[in-house]
């Protein structure tokens, strides 16, 4: 299990990205078990003062926390209800010793505890369930009527890019994924009244900026490093001209509010003389 920044290529693969304090050996057993490396890409805490690192260095999908970790689980446990989009899970054995933990851990806003014995062969489905980028391919699973994204070939890719829940994709990566060019696929994108390939991808990103942005403990630089934008100022740049907003503003806009945003936007510049 390595600490390292999750590449392009796990990306690519849909793999999870999974932060977690575990400190006995049977509840590293488990996630191993659980998460092997073909399914996902786990970065192992040595204490609780690396979560914040870790979770403004790349996108995280979900936080595992085991309860014999002690105040160090207290710890991480206590930052849940600063990143209510990023689930966190207790690990426990249910020992009479982790109860008052485990009543903190509920009144922080924990996702949901596993029990040692009990959910160890559904812990890799609790956890999928939760996770960020599975719950956000979820929502988003059919694209939006006002896209207009109708076609075999519009549908296949925004799936896989919203399967990437705002992580950076570039359209040659989609053109390989598919099996086409990368002219083919721009060509083939854009017709009819969808938008172009470039805007559907950064309308994705901004939506889950705005879905990161209700974080407490993110602002808007963090936003901006873990989905990979350049900088907090390409990600305002690119949320100004998709939909007329600074990106101080995602954490009030919902979804709805973005897409009709984005609607009247595309419209404005449908309109522009070539």
């Amino acid at each position: 299990m390595s600490a390292a920044t999750r590449t392009p290529a796990d990306v690519a693969s849909g793999l999870l990205c999974i932060v977690a304090l575990l400190k006995r050996e049977r509840t590293r057993a488990v996630a191993r078990a659980a998460f092997p490396r073909r399914r996902a890409h786990m970065i192992m805490l040595k204490s609780a003062a690396e979560l914040d690192e870790q979770l403004t260095k790349q996108l995280v999908d979900a936080v595992l926390v085991d309860a014999g970790a002690g105040e160090d689980a207290a710890r991480v446990l206590a930052r849940a209800d600063d990143f209510q989009s990023l689930p966190f899970l207790l690990m426990t054995s249910l020992l009479p010793a982790d109860g008052p933990l485990l009543a903190r851990a509920t009144e922080q806003g924990i996702a949901d505890v596993l029990i040692d014995g009990v959910d160890d062969a559904v812990a890799r489905e609790v956890v999928l369930r939760r996770a960020f980028s599975s719950r956000f391919e979820r929502a988003l699973l059919e694209p939006p009527p006002l896209l207009h994204l109708e076609t075999p070939l519009q549908l296949a890719v925004w799936r896989s890019v919203v399967r990437r829940a705002g992580r950076p994709v570039r359209t040659d990566q989609l053109a390989r994924e598919l099996g086409v060019s990368r002219e083919h696929l721009s060509r083939s994108f854009a017709v009819g009244q969808a938008p172009t390939l470039k805007r559907v991808i950064d309308l994705v990103r901004v939506l889950a900026a705005a879905e990161l942005s209700k974080n407490t403990g993110y602002d808007v630089r963090d936003v901006a490093q873990v989905l990979g934008f350049a900088s907090s100022s390409h990600l305002s740049s690119t949320t100004q001209r998709l939909v007329g907003a600074r990106a101080s503003s995602l954490t009030r806009l919902r979804t709805v509010d973005l897409l009709g945003r984005f609607e009247r936007e595309d419209g404005a510049a449908g309109e522009l003389p070539e």
